[in-house]
């Protein structure tokens, strides 16, 4: 999901100066406005309660672009602020309108890099929740942008960094855990300790009647976990199709839909031809769902998962849930093995993944 923005070729994108150090002229400093505008102006439309917002940045010309780094980066930060509009939104604050507009300060371009320092201004507008809240909140931010000329002679966006001391502005993607009232839409993380069983309590696989089948879950995703089930749609090129693939298998298994108008809903989840809930496909979205909703719960530790419990990994350690998975078997010993898309993976242990991965934040579900 890269986003783009217009921007100059080099050919075109200096005054006369020394090679060194040089003088951006007025229509590249135009062009690095317009990115840094593209990208704030992203951050700020995904705390709106009124609309789910698509990129900006992916609305332009494409004559420059983010770097797959930054694409990545801000992706995982647009999640994040996602988390933040619901931990509001728990609070009871939502904005149902934004302004905002960026101005360049400063440019300083060496060789093949450019420093460039934006202000952002922005103005929300609350939503009237409780009655008595302000009409709007407005904050000014400072950012430094990092460029460097890619293939082509080409600019891209490869860095921002706020520059401002205290607490950060509200579209500012952070780490840190907000309190949500009754229900912690981030759930809690799991112990990788094995065993972990003690408090385990075994599924009934065998389903009562109108009961959730655990088996037809693992069925269904070791069915699929290969050849990929032409009924629904693919996501790996945008963005990974690991929560797509354990929404469906949850699904096969008694899952029922949670209909609704509003993609960006957390607490609606569902599949049609056209479209999707957020919830379906996204794996922050998917746990905000499921625990609002009590659809499952936590589990301590990961070894007390059993088949089709759920398992997502945060690989940085930003608060982001970066990838999800089905238990689709669990040993005599108390191992669980998970399958998933994305890097389609079959009955992979779980003891595998931590030891591949021990920084990882792992959260544990049962279904």
């Amino acid at each position: 999901m890269a986003a783009t923005a217009a921007l100059l070729p080099t050919s075109a994108a200096f005054a006369a100066g020394k090679p060194e150090s040089r003088t951006a002229d007025s229509a590249t400093v135009e062009a690095f406005g317009r990115i840094a505008d593209a990208v704030l102006n992203d951050r700020t439309s995904v705390l709106l309660d009124s609309r789910s917002a698509d990129r900006k940045a992916t609305k332009l010309d494409g004559k420059a672009r983010l770097s797959a780094g930054l694409s990545k980066a801000e992706d995982t930060g647009l999640s994040s602020l996602k988390m933040r509009k619901s931990w509001l939104a728990a609070l009871g604050e939502a904005y149902t309108d934004a302004d905002t507009k960026t101005s360049v300060d400063k440019t300083t371009v060496k060789g093949d890099r450019a420093t460039v320092r934006v202000t952002e201004t922005t103005v929300l507008t609350y939503k009237k929740i409780r009655g008595d809240e302000p009409s709007t909140t407005g904050f000014t931010a400072h950012h430094e942008l990092s460029f460097s000329l890619g293939k082509g002679g080409k600019w891209e966006l490869t860095g921002i960094r706020p520059q401002d001391d205290g607490p950060g502005a509200i579209n500012e993607p952070r780490t840190a855990v907000a309190a949500t009232g009754s229900i912690d839409l981030n759930g809690s993380p799991a112990s990788t300790r094995y065993p972990g069983s003690r408090n385990a309590k075994p599924k009934n696989l065998t389903p009562a009647k109108g009961g959730l089948d655990y088996k037809a879950m693992a069925a269904y995703a070791e069915k699929y976990w290969r050849n990929y089930n032409p009924a629904y749609r693919s996501f790996n090129v945008a963005g990974g199709d690991c929560t797509n693939f354990i929404s469906q298998s949850l699904k096969a298994g008694g899952w029922k839909d949670v209909p609704g108008s509003d993609t960006s809903d957390y607490h609606k989840w569902w599949y049609s031809k056209a479209n999707q809930s957020d919830s379906w496909v996204g794996a922050n979205e998917w746990a905000w769902h499921t625990l609002s909703t009590k659809r499952a719960a936590n589990l301590s530790n990961v070894y007390q998962m059993d088949v089709g419990d759920i398992l997502q990994m945060d690989f940085d350690g930003d608060g982001s849930k970066d990838h999800s998975m089905i238990t689709t078997y669990r040993s005599r010993m108390g191992v669980p093995y998970v399958t998933y898309h994305s890097t389609n993976t079959y009955r992979k242990s779980v003891a595998s993944i931590i030891a591949s991965y021990p920084g990882a934040i792992y959260y544990a579900y049962r279904t």
